[in-house]
């Protein structure tokens, strides 16, 4: 008897040990690649020796889609195990994963539907779990699906990126805003708005920008229930903590996650990159 349904993602979303073993979720890494090799990322390298090896790197890490093999190999195998899949990725506007997972699944005549998320990290796995209670309720694999490809517009982040220099190495912003950035000593807020990277607001220091992404949160307070809000850090806990602090302390009914940016998302942003996301409900 095969089960139901089988749930496929990326390393750059956050699944906590505890979720993970609860479900049928599988992970296909993307790979970070530095000159002495590539690593898959989370199997091969986790987040705080990532920010070692960049130190110690000549030049800054590129990262990579997974293989179209990786994806066909892993939906073969699900074929055999389950009557179909839901694949939830990372921004199809920031990788080639959310595209090459599709075209897999044709190549292996198993039901996949896929999910652009529109999002990274964390609200990709809160995306799963939405289906997953979906599921649970009985609604089909398809129903399901559509649902979710609707559910990145109700969620709301804030990154302060922690290298601007890495950032605009990896191609993730321009030339100008990056030399307007470190010119003024500007600390820009990112958001990842319907898929891509925009800047939201710039601001003179860390604290101001901190302060800025709680204010936001206050405002979504006001109108929306938020039941959990996740901080993502870069190889900065302490930061994070605090953060989570001053979150629980003045909102006793959310719930906080703190947890590490995944390395592929840290080798773009760099060690000291804080976020904050949240769904409106």
């Amino acid at each position: 008897m095969k089960k139901k349904i089988a749930w496929v993602t990326d390393s750059t979303a956050l699944i906590p040990d505890h979720i993970m073993g609860a479900h049928d979720i599988y992970v296909v890494p993307l790979e970070i690649i530095f000159e002495d090799g590539t690593y898959a990322d989370g199997i091969d390298l986790a987040p705080e020796q990532l920010y070692q090896k960049i130190v110690q790197a000549n030049y800054a890490p590129k990262t990579s889609q997974p293989s179209l093999g990786k994806f066909v190999t892993l939906y073969e195998r699900l074929k055999e195990e389950y009557e179909c899949a839901i694949a939830v990725h990372l921004s199809s506007d920031l990788s080639g994963t959310y595209n090459t997972s599709a075209t897999a699944a044709k190549m292996v005549d198993f039901p996949v539907e896929s999910v652009d998320s529109k999002l990274m990290s964390y609200p990709i796995t809160s995306i799963i779990l939405n289906g997953i209670e979906q599921a649970k309720e009985g609604k089909g694999y398809q129903e399901i699906a559509a649902s979710l490809r609707e559910e990145y517009k109700k969620f709301e982040n804030y990154i302060l990126v922690g290298s601007l220099d890495q950032f605009y190495k990896g191609g993730r912003m321009t030339g100008l805003q990056y030399f307007i950035g470190n010119l003024l000593q500007i600390k820009p807020i990112f958001q990842i708005k319907d898929g891509l990277f925009e800047v939201y607001e710039k601001v003179r220091t860390e604290g101001k920008a901190v302060k800025r992404m709680l204010e936001q949160l206050e405002k979504a307070k006001q109108s929306y229930t938020v039941k959990h809000v996740q901080i993502l850090h870069g190889n900065v806990l302490e930061k994070a903590l605090e953060l989570k602090e001053k979150i629980q302390s003045k909102y006793s009914d959310v719930e906080v996650l703190v947890g590490p940016i995944s390395s592929t998302i840290g080798a773009h942003a760099g060690m000291g990159t804080l976020a904050l996301a949240w769904r409106n409900e």
